[in-house]
């Protein structure tokens, strides 16, 4: 992706809990003129032993830009199967 800029698109980035930041950096870069970008991934399910998530440092780094907005969700946002949502709500209850 280095050297790329993505002008007129609509990109997502799924499971970025699992980017490092400098993977981060590299990707929220590429935005270009009249694009959007969307961010996602869940930080309770990091697949990145002992280093930093991309996603939690963006977080940190990028949290006061006016034109960027992180959006939360939780167990009730679960589409899935009911049991789904009831094994999110077990573990937040476990990590609490």
């Amino acid at each position: 992706m280095r050297g790329r800029t993505l002008n007129d698109s609509f990109i997502i980035l799924d499971e970025a809990q699992n980017t490092t930041p400098e993977q981060m950096k590299m990707f929220l870069t590429r935005l270009g003129f009249n694009s959007k970008m969307i961010v996602t991934g869940d930080l309770t399910q990091r697949d990145l032993p002992g280093s930093r998530s991309g996603l939690a440092d963006a977080e940190r780094v990028l949290g006061d830009i006016d034109d960027v907005s992180f959006c939360r969700l939780s167990g009730k946002d679960v589409v899935r199967h009911s049991l789904v949502a009831a094994i999110v709500a077990a573990y937040d209850r476990a990590d609490a």
